[in-house]
């Protein structure tokens, strides 16, 4: 049977914290995993950057209610889930995850979680497991399925080279070209099509 995993943030809605970076005004939160490979690192680094600036999980949800999905993403979705089974594999946050779900008609997601105190300061986070995305690809195949994955950053990759087919989509210059091997999609009727061939 075949499982399609897709990330979520650069592939079906704009990354959050570049989102939060222009409306709060910090630039710094503009970097994301197709710029640092290390997620915990790079996790730490933005709440450090929260704390010093006083801003919370509040602040981040109003932005988030804000965002909508990427031009076609719902249609995509849509269009896949009518042809096979698709899971979303991201290492976002079940508190950031819930409206963009909504927006894309409640699709099954398997994310991270944030620890917040009573005030709504962001204390960490604890991911499901290590290496998340890898991980859950290799514990679905090891009950039966078939994955195929896509992806556009650095924490994508694993989870791309371990699955039957997978793609990098609207990916940067730099991680395609340290991935020749990895096809590389720009639409997603390219995507779909590329998915639908690898059933």
């Amino acid at each position: 049977m075949n499982l399609v995993c897709l990330d979520l943030e650069g592939v079906l809605v704009p990354e959050i914290w570049i989102e939060f970076s222009k409306v709060s005004g910090i630039p710094e939160l503009k970097r994301t995993t197709r710029d640092e490979p290390d997620y915990n690192k790079l996790m730490n680094w933005r709440l450090g950057i929260l704390k010093d600036h006083n801003l919370g999980l509040n602040e981040i949800q109003d932005v988030i209610r804000k965002i909508e999905p990427m031009d076609g993403a719902k249609e995509f979705l849509d269009r896949l889930r009518d042809m096979t089974q698709v899971i979303i594999i991201s290492d976002t946050f079940e508190q950031f995850a819930k409206p963009l779900m909504e927006k894309l008609g409640m699709p099954t997601i398997f994310c991270n979680t944030l620890k917040v105190a009573g005030d709504g300061t962001i204390t960490g986070f604890e991911m499901r497991v290590k290496d998340s995305k890898l991980t859950t690809v290799k514990a679905l195949q090891s009950i039966g399925f078939d994955t195929i994955a896509s992806g556009d950053s650095y924490n994508d990759l694993g989870m791309i080279r371990a699955s039957k087919a997978g793609f990098l989509f609207r990916s940067t210059d730099k991680i395609k070209a340290d991935n020749p091997d990895v096809p590389a999609l720009e639409t997603y009727d390219e995507l779909f099509g590329a998915i639908r061939r690898s059933l």
